[in-house]
């Protein structure tokens, strides 16, 4: 068994020093009011008590992070440019 703990653990390990991942503390969930407008990600976890399952969300604005930011954050990065130029801003509702 592993636990929502464990879980966030491994994704805090993976994506440290990635600038637009935001993993969240255990039994906080993704919101998209906190990422609307922006290229950023967030990742949550909890435990369901009742059966013991794991629940994994994540939160993304879908025009930014999943097409425009998506398309200046990989030419930024093929081009050698720092891969926040133009994509580092908070987003409607910080």
């Amino acid at each position: 068994d592993v636990t929502s703990e464990e879980v966030l653990d491994i994704y805090k390990e993976t994506y440290k020093g990635e600038p637009f991942i935001q993993i969240l503390e255990d039994g906080e969930i993704p919101r998209l009011s906190s990422v609307r407008g922006s290229n950023y990600a967030q990742i949550g976890c909890f435990e369901i008590d009742e059966t013991g399952r794991l629940v994994i969300i994540s939160a993304i604005d879908n025009l930014v992070k999943g097409a425009s930011g998506q398309a200046v954050h990989n030419m930024n990065i093929m081009c050698g440019f720092d891969e926040k130029t133009g994509l580092d801003f908070f987003g409607m509702h910080p």
